[in-house]
């Protein structure tokens, strides 16, 4: 089993209390990372990091409206208190909203973009402090398979693209402090209460069609996608910094030179 050298850092997850957001938490904290996680539902945040305790994990948590500046940076700066430093900042809170209407574009945006950009620039700080002492930091972006190509004009596709973009500029100017910046790229991926099992209910030709395009036949489970985030986040890959890795089962047909 190889050693992803995360034990004792701390990692800091924006929406990561169920699907994607909370495989990465649980995976953080298994491989021996404090894990700080936030998402709307009081509860649901309450729960998880009950849950990730009782497994043994360093873990606090908090309900935070991304899109509210005043309320993320409190709570980021809390946090780097409480754990004494951020190692990891895992962007992972979406809107998505679907459609050119500007509501779609606003909330997409707001929450995806906007709130990277603010967790980005109240984290930095506390990152270069901690790849001075251990070498390496790290931010992951999840953005989506659908930033690759465009057959309408969707505000979801647009702004996904917008944070590869802004990763690959934040990468290369921080590559001298060690503080990494990467994006998670994810196809179709499937859970209970998930979008594409609300589809599969209300659409279920839809879903078999889009499932059916995808050459492996089936949808990510929330700990694929999680494990090359993780992957992404640890020392074990220092020498990689601003790519967006695909996790697609190869349902897109571009070659990524």
């Amino acid at each position: 089993m190889m050693d992803l050298q995360l034990k004792g850092r701390n990692a800091v997850i924006l929406g990561g209390t169920r699907g994607i957001g909370r495989a990465i938490a649980d995976t953080l904290a298994a491989e021996g990372c404090a894990v700080a996680l936030c998402a709307r539902d009081p509860a649901a945040v309450a729960a998880c990091v009950t849950e990730l305790q009782a497994a043994g994990g360093t873990a606090t948590g908090a309900s935070v409206d991304v899109c509210d500046r005043a309320a993320l940076t409190a709570w980021l700066e809390a946090v780097a208190a409480e754990l004494g430093g951020i190692d990891i900042l895992i962007s992972n809170a979406g809107a998505m909203a679907q459609g050119f209407d500007e509501a779609a574009w606003r909330a997409n945006f707001d929450l995806d973009l906007i709130g990277a950009v603010n967790a980005v620039t109240v984290a930095m700080p506390h990152l270069q402090m901690a790849a001075s002492r251990t070498g390496d930091a790290a931010v992951v972006i999840i953005s989506s398979v659908s930033a690759t190509s465009a057959n309408t004009a969707d505000s979801y596709g647009a702004i996904k693209a917008a944070l590869i973009h802004m990763a690959k500029g934040l990468a290369r100017q921080h590559a001298k402090d060690k503080v990494r910046v990467n994006v998670v790229s994810p196809g179709m991926v499937y859970f209970k209460g998930g979008v594409w099992h609300k589809i599969e209910q209300s659409a279920p030709e839809f879903f078999r069609k889009a499932v059916a395009r995808n050459p492996t036949g089936r949808c990510a489970t929330p700990q694929e996608v999680a494990n090359a985030a993780v992957f992404l986040a640890s020392p074990v890959s220092s020498y990689t910094t601003g790519i967006s890795m695909l996790v697609d089962g190869a349902v897109t047909d571009r070659v990524n030179f």
